[in-house]
């Protein structure tokens, strides 16, 4: 993960399983689906848009990264579709 300013960059991936393609953050253990790849990594953005949302706000940690056994680019690489930056875009607000 790297951080820049008040971005979040974490690893989405998109692999093939049977009929649907599956997208995984493998940093924060969230995973999403769809017909198309782009859909898959659309739906997985939003998913990990909201769970940052709702752990930060409830200040509970956000990283989990998922066993190695469990990453889809060590136990099946050739399902793998694409793996891009995830970046997620928020804003800190301190009130007193």
């Amino acid at each position: 993960m790297n951080m820049q300013a008040n971005e979040f960059v974490f690893t989405g991936i998109v692999y093939k399983e049977k009929e649907r393609y599956s997208s995984l953050c493998p940093e924060l253990d969230i995973a999403s689906e769809g017909e198309k790849p782009d859909k898959a990594a659309t739906n997985l953005l939003e998913a990990v848009t909201l769970y940052l949302e709702t752990a930060i706000e409830a200040n509970l940690p956000y990283l989990r990264p998922i066993p190695q056994d469990e990453d889809p680019r060590i136990t099946n690489p050739e399902s793998v579709i694409k793996t891009f930056n995830l970046k997620v875009d928020f804003q800190i607000k301190a009130y007193a």
